[in-house]
């Protein structure tokens, strides 16, 4: 039995690659976050989806609250260890009806990171059911190791450089991962997942945690920031990162241009050696 977890669901992980659902956040705590995130969107005249979905854990408190919560954090402890840093987050939004999709693939691809060890906690913004379009994984795919794939040039894949496996995965059995507003899943970052577009009639937003512990690095050339959200850090792999005291203010803003920038310039660095380009 772990802090959060349970022994099956440990257990489970190391099978399949993935836990869902696990228990969180209440649907009033839940709720407003999300109301805070659509607030930002108005007030900035733009989605928070691709392209601009990068990072928010640098501009928001309340996207810091969640990322340092010991209901996610015990989790991922559970599995990686007690030394945790933050190496990335993305928001995934689609709406209703709309055609965005998540392509399958893996998220290690333009990570670099080196040993294979990165938990993405899933966190749900709003009800993300199967009509939803939510997680759809092959289980036990996180045990293939890292796959080749390409770069699907279309602009409703939700994934920043359109990534998507340029391999054969025996897809006959798969398992979808409904999650209500407030609830998350894990998955390993070897996991081969896609989500389809949402058809309910709500928007599907959730929070996309990836979290590593201190001892892994980043092997490209351009040094990335992590933010340490528990433990100690006796490595020094990562640059840290601010957590933010205002609303998008503009140091907050500063400091996540800059992040994003590098993070993206270490994607670049990756693309020559994990993808072939392809447009459709």
């Amino acid at each position: 039995m772990g802090k959060k977890l349970t022994t099956e669901q440990i257990a489970g992980y190391e099978r399949d690659g993935f836990v869902c659902p696990v228990e969180g956040f209440s649907t009033e705590q839940t709720r407003g976050w999300r109301e805070r995130l659509e607030a930002f969107e108005r007030a900035e005249g733009r989605k928070m989806t691709r392209g601009h979905n990068f990072k928010p854990h640098l501009l928001f408190p309340w996207v810091d609250e969640i990322v340092h919560s010991p209901i996610v954090l015990d989790a991922v402890e559970d599995l990686i260890g007690p030394d945790l840093r933050l190496f990335h987050l993305t928001v995934w939004p689609k709406d209703a009806g709309s055609g965005a999709y998540v392509s399958w693939h893996q998220d290690a691809t333009y990570f670099a990171l080196d040993p294979i060890c990165h938990v993405t906690a899933w966190v749900a913004l709003s009800d993300a059911p199967v009509e939803a379009g939510c997680m759809e994984v092959v289980p036990g795919s996180h045990k293939l190791g890292q796959l080749h794939h390409a770069e699907m040039q279309d602009p409703h894949n939700l994934l920043s450089r359109g990534q998507a496996l340029a391999v054969d995965v025996d897809r006959t059995k798969t398992a979808f991962m409904p999650v209500k507003a407030g609830q998350f899943s894990l998955h390993h970052t070897h996991l081969v997942h896609n989500s389809r577009p949402n058809r309910s009639n709500d928007r599907r937003i959730g929070l996309g945690i990836s979290y590593v512990p201190t001892h892994a690095r980043c092997t490209s050339s351009t040094r990335v920031t992590a933010m340490l959200v528990r433990g100690e850090d006796k490595y020094g792999n990562f640059d840290d990162e601010r957590r933010p005291t205002a609303e998008a203010g503009p140091e907050e803003r500063a400091f996540h241009e800059k992040a994003v920038a590098t993070f993206r310039q270490m994607n670049v660095e990756q693309t020559d050696n994990r993808t072939a380009v392809v447009k459709r």
